[in-house]
């Protein structure tokens, strides 16, 4: 039986500088997955744009994530990193698959409304019809597998159902040309087109929160610097956000139940955790008893090593925008090559004639 070739995608958003917990909770897991699949990573920076972006900053920041990509040790010569933009197909599918969403489920995204807060009305549409273009980003390269965090979810469902609902309406082209792959939709077997991409989780992903609070996610938008550890940070800078982390009088348990209300020490315990590959409980097991002035030294040292080198070689490869702009470059024309013949086999398929 034949079967969709197996392709991973993923991307991030250039709207600020990638941080540790960009860098835990996806980068590194990436880095990790292009040893078992052919992969694409894009700079979503269609996205960036569903709210305002300062031209400028805009291409700053499109480089930097290129380079957090490239230093953590994507190999963009094996795999494909590109931006967005650059691949003019994605809006082009998007289009496509707005005709396919219904309002319904675009109505039921939770991230539109958290994104729009309370005056909806003056939210952009491109906000709004986030979810169809991250449809189409995936399904452009027809990709199998996204590794996933848990605000993703809920649009990893939708790209599905927009596949289900195109498979289904089209079934009958879609054998007739010859093109589809049988696919298990509910209780039919249908020849898809698109696959029902599988969300990719590897263990539980690593949640890292803000520095000064550890009741929420550490983020590029927080107005303190000292609530993240960014990527580009050098030695002095992440010893200094370390030191002034938040935490409680209390000295750190030595049992995983004794992090239970204490959010803070919990999250520097789970940080030092992912950074070694050990578990929380592995950790308390080495400093249960000890005060947070022992631990956050190694702690800080820690992640000195393990970022330094990372923030080193952004700054060489942002030392060069032109090389990271002909990688971008050369990732498109591979990219493109792909999801052009996506979308004149979608376009085909549906009837519109475009030769």
């Amino acid at each position: 039986m034949a079967e969709f070739t197996q392709r991973v995608f993923s991307g991030v958003q250039p709207s600020g500088n990638l941080h540790l917990g960009n860098y835990l909770g996806a980068v590194r897991r990436w880095v990790e997955l292009q040893d078992r699949y052919p992969c694409i990573f894009c700079v979503v920076d269609l996205h960036a744009i569903t709210v305002y972006q300062e031209p400028k900053a805009l291409e700053h920041a499109t480089r930097e994530v290129a380079a957090a990509y490239i230093a953590a040790g994507i190999d963009a010569q094996k795999h494909i990193v590109f931006n967005q933009s650059r691949v003019p197909e994605h809006a082009e599918l998007a289009w496509l698959f707005n005709c396919v969403v219904r309002l319904g489920w675009l109505n039921r995204m939770t991230q539109f409304k958290d994104k729009a807060g309370k005056d909806r009305e003056a939210a952009s549409a491109g906000l709004y019809v986030y979810p169809s273009l991250m449809a189409a980003d995936i399904l452009a390269y027809r990709a199998t597998h996204v590794p996933v965090g848990e605000d993703q979810k809920q649009h990893l469902e939708l790209t599905r159902d927009i596949a289900a609902k195109f498979n289904h309406d089209y079934a009958e082209r879609i054998a007739e040309r010859g093109v589809g792959v049988p696919t298990t939709i509910g209780d039919e077997t249908v020849n898809a087109w698109f696959p029902l991409t599988e969300p990719l989780i590897d263990g539980p992903a690593t949640r890292v929160m803000s520095l000064r609070d550890g009741t929420k996610k550490m983020s590029k938008s927080d107005p303190s610097d000292l609530s993240r550890i960014n990527l580009t940070d050098d030695a002095e800078q992440i010893s200094r956000k370390i030191r002034k982390a938040k935490t409680d009088p209390d000295g750190l348990p030595s049992e995983v139940a004794g992090l239970a209300g204490r959010p803070e020490a919990d999250n520097l315990v789970g940080i030092y955790a992912a950074l070694t590959g050990k578990t929380r409980q592995d950790v308390l097991a080495e400093f249960g008893g000890r005060q947070f002035s022992e631990f956050k030294p190694v702690l800080a040292d820690l992640a000195v090593e393990v970022l330094s080198p990372i923030s080193g070689r952004m700054r060489e490869l942002l030392s060069d925008p032109a090389g990271i702009d002909a990688t971008l470059r050369d990732g498109a024309g591979r990219a493109r090559e792909i999801a052009t013949a996506t979308i004149a086999e979608t376009k085909a398929i549906m009837g519109l004639i475009d030769n």
